[in-house]
């Protein structure tokens, strides 16, 4: 009871300092249509045009770790784990957990996924990127389990073209430009990096083209995104806090790997107002392609894999209180994986991992979902929302190889048997129901609080289903489920933002990889915690943002990751404590800092919590000055300013410690004009 009468007084409190300014920025991700922050029972968090100009990142983590409970877990080069909500989740379905889209429209297929599938997204180039944290499937269905990033690409539009450069260590170069005339814009960027360890480098492209017009009565913004990558990946450096030795920073044990990847969205939203409401309809269609050197595995085998899509989302909201909605979408993917050499070392490695291909297969993939949305208010002050998705998804797995565990040619491995298994053709389908409810209560125009009920899900992905392993013939594993509840504050004024949640999440069938090498569902996990954000306008020269967050992610199981009982034991990779605080300075009209702490947690390195990384802050200073008035800036970042040495990820594996190491202080600078 004394705990609800303090929270109550605090929030009522900081909603009679905050001047009466509504809650009116627009965002799209909680509802697939335009709503205001004020009318969403959820948390979303906003990085607006002028946060990605002033960040300018050269991976898209500098970016996301603004926002409270994400981190982005930087792998080499352009990789990435992502953590919403979360802790940072491994392995081939684990990318499930998430969903990521481009202008409301997923990345890749649910059903393949793919751990890095961040860089495909336009980041560089976009207007802004929308953070929903906590489960969000009653509208978008499967993956949508612990959070949501959506990329909102640019629209033509008079004064938005620039051209920049930029350089940095290790022979970073980069350049964007974007150009709107009339009903048309096109944005570029290009950027190359040697890498800071041996054999580390990687090209990078991106492309966005969009046009927008009307025809009889539809307005109609249509885009095309293209991205490639061209990486030479560099591997973990192993030993007990390897990161810090001079000697082995530097250090590739794998400079033969390389990842190789391309991505093409086409999508067209077509929108119109009616007497009753507004009618939205969006068809898109994707390709994405990728072969890597699984230099991770015995043997390095390549895997190529990839997958076209053609989709479809209907979309009709009321002028006053519902949202009915449709999603329709055909996959065709694949996914070979092959290797060139025999293993050395190891007997049964050797026998059991023979060179040739191992997995040919091809899945046609169906999804069909019905969402609808309701809201009501009691009063001024007081409303209600609700929803509930269904959704069914369908695979037609086919091998184009020889059934079950032999050699390319059919012939026997030693010691039983191959180490994978290829399962006969078959199909599998699901079927789910995904309900939300949420309430907000407004103090005033510019604060209230909310409550939410929530529940998320995700399809197995076809890589869990159909890459198997030794003896298992058939992955018997169902959905994975996370019901979600959450409360929330937020309040916005001229000179000040404030925002506060606190969540507890229960996720069920968690899938993972067990102990003998087979994909099961039985996994359980808790995820409590609570998360700040919080802008101050100082004065007219002075400002500061923070956010931070602290949570606990444990196992409620023993579902065999480890011999031993890990039940109670803290997830691995998952800090209890994120975040990061920025003071903004502006001396005169013309020259602008930005001084940034980012603050990673310590956590353990594996399931037993016998081993722990120490966490790490950095700290990070970026300038710009403005040349003329005709919009020409130059600009400087320089990042780690103390030389920390640190690891961007830290694990326990095979009976080593493994780290990708961070980089230490670098020094970017870049011209930007804007005509």
């Amino acid at each position: 009871m004394a705990l609800k009468v303090f929270v109550c007084l605090f929030l009522s409190l900081i909603a009679n300092q905050l001047s009466a300014t509504s809650l009116e920025e627009v965002v799209v991700v909680a509802s697939k249509t335009k709503k205001t922050l004020g009318d969403t029972a959820s948390s979303i968090s906003v990085l607006r045009y002028e946060d990605l100009i002033r960040v300018s990142p050269v991976h898209i983590n500098e970016l996301l770790h603004r926002t409270p409970g994400v981190w982005i877990s930087r792998g080499n080069g352009q990789e990435s784990l992502t953590s919403v909500r979360s802790p940072v989740l491994t392995g081939a379905g684990s990318c499930g957990a998430f969903l990521v889209m481009q202008d409301g429209v997923s990345l890749r297929a649910p059903g393949f996924c793919n751990v890095n599938q961040l860089f495909e997204g336009p980041s560089e180039i976009a207007e802004r990127i929308e953070v929903f944290r906590g489960p969000n499937s009653s509208v978008y269905g499967s993956n949508a389990v612990h959070g949501v990033i959506n990329i909102i690409t640019p629209g033509p539009r008079a004064g938005n073209n620039y051209i920049s450069f930029e350089a940095g260590p290790d022979d970073f170069y980069r350049s964007k430009l974007g150009f709107s005339k009339e009903s048309i814009r096109v944005d570029f960027s290009g950027s190359h990096d040697d890498g800071y360890k041996n054999d580390s480098g990687y090209g990078q492209q991106k492309l966005l083209v969009k046009h927008s017009g009307e025809l009889q009565g539809w307005e109609i913004n249509s885009s095309l995104v293209l991205s490639n990558l061209n990486q030479e990946t560099a591997g973990f450096i192993t030993g007990f806090e390897a990161y810090k030795a001079e000697d082995q920073k530097k250090e590739n044990p794998n400079p033969e790997a390389y990842r190789d990847a391309y991505s093409l969205r086409i999508l067209s939203d077509l929108s119109r107002e009616v007497s009753w409401g507004t009618i939205n309809v969006k068809p898109y269609m994707r390709s994405v392609g990728m072969k890597f050197l699984q230099h991770f595995l015995p043997g390095q085998p390549e895997e190529r894999n990839g997958h076209d899509s053609m989709g479809l989302s209907l979309v009709a909201q009321s002028n006053q209180w519902w949202t009915l909605g449709a999603d329709l979408e055909f996959t065709q993917g694949f996914l070979e994986e092959t290797q060139e050499n025999s293993v050395q070392g190891s007997g049964f490695l050797s026998a059991t991992l023979p060179p040739g291909k191992h997995y040919d297969y091809e899945v046609d993939a169906s999804l069909f979902g019905l969402f609808m949305r309701a809201e009501h208010s009691f009063s001024p002050k007081a409303s209600i929302s609700g929803g509930l998705r269904f959704q069914y998804t369908d695979y037609n797995y086919d091998n184009k190889m020889i059934d079950g565990r032999t050699k390319e040619d059919g012939t026997n491995c030693g010691f039983g048997g191959c180490r994978f298994s290829r399962p006969s053709d078959r199909e599998d389908s699901f079927s789910n129901l995904s309900p939300n409810i949420g309430f907000i209560y407004k103090f005033s125009s510019s604060s209230q609080a909310y409550a939410s009920l929530a529940r998320g899900f995700r399809a197995p992905q076809t890589t869990e289903l159909y890459r198997l392993q030794n003896q298992q013939e058939v992955a018997n594993i169902n959905e994975v489920e996370l019901d979600s509840i959450e409360i929330g504050f937020r309040s916005q004024g001229e000179r000040s933002k404030f925002f506060m949640s606190a969540f507890s999440m229960k996720k069920d069938n968690f899938i993972f990889r067990d102990t003998q090498r087979q994909n099961v569902d039985s996994g359980e996990t808790i995820h409590r915690g609570l998360e700040v954000a919080w802008d101050y306008q100082i004065n007219s020269r002075f400002s500061t943002s923070t956010s931070f967050t602290y949570a606990k992610h444990k196992y409620d199981n023993s579902p065999g990751i480890s011999r031993e009982n890990i039940r109670g034991n803290i997830i691995d990779t998952a800090p209890k404590t994120l975040g990061s605080a920025r003071l903004r300075w502006e001396p005169t009209d013309k020259l602008d800092f930005e001084f940034e702490w980012v603050h990673i947690g310590s956590y353990f390195q594996d399931p037993g919590n016998q081993h722990k990384y120490e966490g790490h802050d950095l700290f990070h200073i970026r300038t710009e000055f403005d040349i003329d008035k005709n919009g020409s800036t130059v600009f400087a970042h320089v990042k780690n300013l103390g030389d920390k040495d640190y690891a961007e990820r830290a694990d326990f594996a095979f009976g080593s410690h493994r780290y990708f190491v961070g980089t230490p202080r670098s020094i970017y600078v870049g011209y930007r004009m804007s005509f």
